[in-house]
C-alpha cells in the first residue's frame, strides 16, 4: 500500500498527539523520554472476507518498555484512531505505573 501525502499528514496527526503522554517526571523535574514510533499499515487478503480489510500496528520503544498496539477493520482511518486509542492506554499505564514507583521509592527514604 502506498502512502500518500494526506494518509501521512492524518498519522503524523494522530500519533503526533501521543507526545504528551510520553513525558514523565524523573527527580522532579520534567524531561523529555526517548521514544520511538513504528507505524505499520497493511491491506489483509482474507479470501473468505468481501471488501478491503485494514490492518494497522504500531510500536513505541519506551525505556524499560515496547508498547505495540494493532487494530483490523474495513475503514483505513477508523482502524488508525483505533490504534492510537490503544497506544494512549498502554502509554497511560506505564507512566502511572513509573510515577508510582519512583514515590515509593521516596516513601522508603
Amino acid at each position: 500500500m502506498e502512502l500518500t501525502g494526506e494518509l501521512d499528514r492524518f498519522i503524523e496527526e494522530k500519533i503526533g498527539s501521543l507526545k504528551k503522554f510520553i513525558q514523565i517526571l524523573k527527580k522532579e523535574e520534567e524531561k523529555n523520554t526517548l521514544a520511538e514510533v513504528f507505524f505499520e499499515i497493511e491491506k489483509e487478503t482474507n479470501h473468505h472476507n468481501k471488501g478491503k480489510i485494514f490492518r494497522a500496528e504500531a510500536t513505541i520503544l519506551l525505556p524499560g518498555r515496547k508498547i505495540v498496539a494493532s487494530a483490523t477493520g474495513d475503514d483505513l482511518l477508523l482502524t488508525i484512531v483505533e490504534v492510537k486509542d490503544k497506544l494512549q492506554q498502554e502509554i497511560k499505564k506505564y507512566k502511572e505505573k513509573t510515577i508510582t514507583k519512583t514515590r515509593r521509592g521516596q516513601r522508603k527514604l
